[in-house]
């Protein structure tokens, strides 16, 4: 693997979060969220957090402009981080500057090379709230779990 594309970064900081600390789901656009998130990290002390994934510097120029980055600090989020292969280093001006910066290496390693701003304004999730992400994380793997049954019957 490179980890270049937005699955092997998906799969390299689910690692760096830790699968066996935090509940950590990918690809959320319905359910939870009032937007997608790339990946959404259920912190042990019950705050959410959120990592953006982008594989190139047409990608982050693009998000730069969506208007969901203007009303962070309403959302439920209570850090933000964006993920970026180690060869997209030199675009983080793209990257709002209250977000946190993860490179991937292409050998899988994660390192951070900006804290994200803490959103005061974020709460705790709800027992509810909880019982829904685990509930949407479920539901992937079920997807997964046929789409492997269908590959192995080719």
């Amino acid at each position: 693997m490179n980890y270049e594309t937005s699955h092997e970064i998906e799969w390299a900081v689910a690692g760096f979060f830790g699968v066996r600390t935090h509940i950590i789901v990918p690809n959320i656009s319905w359910g939870m969220l009032l937007h997608e998130c790339d990946l959404a990290v259920l912190s042990p002390t019950g705050y959410l957090w959120e990592v953006e994934i982008k594989t190139s510097k047409a990608d982050l120029v693009r998000d730069k402009s969506k208007r969901k980055w203007l009303f962070y600090k309403e959302r439920k989020i209570r850090k933000l981080w964006f993920a970026i292969p180690k060869k997209l280093l030199n675009a983080i001006e793209h990257i709002p500057t209250f977000a946190g910066v993860l490179t991937v290496s292409e050998y899988g390693l994660v390192h951070e090379i900006r804290k994200p701003e803490v959103n005061d304004l974020a709460l705790k999730l709800t027992e509810a709230q909880k019982f829904q992400l685990a509930r949407l994380g479920t539901m992937r793997i079920w997807k997964l779990k046929r789409k492997l049954i269908e590959r192995e019957k080719k």
